[in-house]
């Protein structure tokens, strides 16, 4: 950066937006620059992490990747993120550019303010903000919880807060972005993708670049050098707690995760179709992890949201490993963690 600081991408969005995907391409395209990675964790399977591991040892080795697995980053900045920052920034050699990804739960705001803290200002600079969408999600309303259901409470209480706090978070990231990637653009008509955009731009400050990517599309150069320093522009990212009330308040009550542990399933097939159903069900928002199935060498990457699951085999079984499958599941308060458990391993 112009300053002279280490710049660092906060890359954050709503689940399954692909952001580990996106940063897989970033560290691929890295031109030779030394990137740490900060990864936040929703669950208790440090999936993302693990997909990232190794995926371009020269520009970002297995040391670089620090895993924030103990809660969502911005309700742990002090006790984690702080630390974890000043051990990459005390290091013999600081790397070129630090990434973090946040969980998919994660108001960016607090995180910004980090940045303000003495022992990291000095040091290092929030390059940009990155907001990726689901695209298709967003076009089919999946960022927000049942609208039915919050009009038939609002019915039954006037006191209750009429927003789902589904939309209220995906609001919020909107607000703090510098750049919003339209993910999965490929997936959609473009007169979709237009009116995805027309939307959200009513969301966000006028000075906010809208991208329109996919898994083959991303160009690393667009999203790394926005030299925004978004942390001395903090007061213009409120959320909206910090709006409507002049405060922070963002807890995740509304939202729980379980691990599920099994072993190996019969077949490929058998096993995405029966995560397919149960998402479907039990409306699971988020699952996510690892596959072991029945005389295959490798095992099986999961990511699912929505009604969308997508998979593929990225490393073989190590020789010490017992292959095993263990998928995080994520979804508003209330689920039936014994019946989807039920599920999944009929």
């Amino acid at each position: 950066m112009l300053s002279g600081k280490i710049p660092a991408t906060i890359f954050t969005g709503f689940l399954g937006a692909g952001k580990t995907t996106i940063i897989r391409k970033v560290l691929e395209q890295a031109s030779g620059k030394k990137i740490a990675l900060i990864i936040n964790e929703f669950g208790d399977v440090g999936v993302d992490g693990d997909v990232l591991q190794g995926c371009a040892e020269e520009t970002c080795s297995k040391d670089d990747i620090v895993e924030l697995a103990n809660g969502c980053i911005c309700c742990t900045v002090a006790d984690d993120f702080l630390p974890a920052m000043e051990a990459l920034l005390n290091r013999e050699t600081p790397p070129d550019h630090i990434i973090i990804e946040t969980s998919g739960l994660a108001l960016p705001q607090p995180l910004v303010k980090a940045f303000s803290w003495p022992g990291v200002r000095e040091k290092v600079s929030v390059d940009g903000v990155i907001t990726i969408v689901d695209t298709p999600a967003v076009s089919e309303g999946r960022f927000a919880a049942d609208e039915a259901a919050v009009a038939a409470q609002r019915e039954e209480d006037e006191n209750l807060d009429h927003e789902s706090p589904l939309h209220e978070l995906f609001e919020d990231q909107l607000r703090c972005a510098d750049m919003i990637l339209l993910n999965k653009a490929d997936l959609v008509e473009k007169d979709v993708l237009l009116n995805v955009e027309k939307s959200l731009k009513k969301e966000v400050r006028e000075s906010v670049q809208f991208v329109p990517s996919s898994e083959k599309t991303i160009d690393a150069s667009i999203l790394i050098g926005l030299q925004a320093e978004a942390e001395n522009d903090i007061a213009n990212r409120l959320s909206h707690h910090e709006s409507d009330h002049g405060h922070e308040d963002h807890d995740h009550d509304d939202f729980e995760s379980f691990v599920v542990k099994t072993g190996a399933f019969i077949s490929k097939d058998k096993a995405l179709e029966a995560i397919e159903q149960t998402m479907k069900v039990h409306n699971i928002l988020r699952l996510k992890g690892f596959i072991a199935i029945k005389d295959a060498p490798s095992r099986l990457v999961v990511q699912g949201v929505g009604p969308r699951v997508t998979s593929y085999f990225d490393r073989s079984w190590q020789k010490d490993e017992e292959p095993s499958s263990n998928l995080v599941v994520i979804s508003l308060k209330g689920m039936d963690e014994a019946a989807i458990c039920s599920d999944l391993m009929a």
